[in-house]
């Protein structure tokens, strides 16, 4: 046996990875502890505490992370393109046989057909689906509501803006980026700076690489109303849909089946 044969490969500290993830979010979104936690609130209202959930662009499983701290006996199902975000994903949760992860393009019509069940509770995201246009958000709308089963919730917490009310956001949008200014001379990692140092890890380095070849440096979607949001998951198949929880720059709205 050679030196070689015997040499063992650092394995990534996933918690801190997890952390710095979270860290890098919150420079964004400041609330957004609260969002997931009126997330949780309306699950537990809804569906109870031992939910089948899909994580849908579920990243670093950040979702799933508090869904299962807070409801022990619920089973998540995260599914992702990035295969950065999932190696984080699949090395926090490796061995816990409450979750699975899938490897799927939402823009692929297919892509339902890759997920372990036919129906779930709940269908929940944050902070993903703006990287989507309107009219491949209005399809997964529909596929969305094919897979909540009747009485079943889907949350989408995520960049909403009303285009009717420009000054205000001026304002908001100029206050909260004085904000993150000012985090970021105290230290704060940008999204830039995070994936400077995923490039830099030995694990990382090369689902990063492959992560840049799928998506480039940020995708270009759309940020339409919690108006269009709610109408449109009206008209592909839910009964209800409003905002349960706002921020003077994001929405959480819910969909009832």
């Amino acid at each position: 046996m050679t030196d070689a044969d015997t040499t063992t490969t650092a394995t990534p500290d996933w918690p801190a990875w997890q952390e710095s993830w979270d860290r890098q979010q919150e420079w964004y979104m400041p609330d957004r502890e609260e969002r997931f936690r009126i997330m949780l609130d309306m699950v537990e209202a809804l569906v109870g505490t031992a939910p089948r959930v899909l994580d849908l662009a579920c990243g670093t499983g950040s979702i799933t992370a508090r869904l299962l701290r807070r409801f022990p006996e619920a089973t998540s199902t995260g599914v992702d393109l990035d295969p950065a975000l999932l190696a984080i994903a699949e090395g926090t949760f490796a061995g816990d046989e409450r979750v699975s992860l899938v490897t799927a393009d939402l823009k692929d019509p297919d892509w339902p057909a890759r997920l372990p069940y036919d129906s779930y509770d709940a269908v929940l995201t944050a902070t993903a689906l703006h990287w989507l246009h309107r009219e491949p958000l209005a399809v997964l709308y529909g596929q969305i509501a094919d897979l909540v089963r009747d009485g079943g919730v889907f949350m989408n917490a995520d960049h909403m803006i009303d285009e009717t009310t420009p000054r205000i956001n001026a304002a908001e949008r100029a206050q909260r980026h004085a904000r993150m200014e000012r985090a970021r001379r105290d230290g704060a990692l940008d999204w830039t700076d995070w994936w400077r140092l995923a490039a830099e890890d030995p694990v990382l380095a090369g689902p990063t690489a492959r992560r840049f070849e799928i998506y480039g440096e940020h995708a270009d979607g759309d940020m339409p109303s919690p108006e269009w949001h709610a109408r449109v998951l009206r008209e592909r198949g839910f009964g209800e849909a409003r905002p349960v929880w706002c921020s003077p720059s994001d929405t959480l709205l819910l969909a009832l089946k």
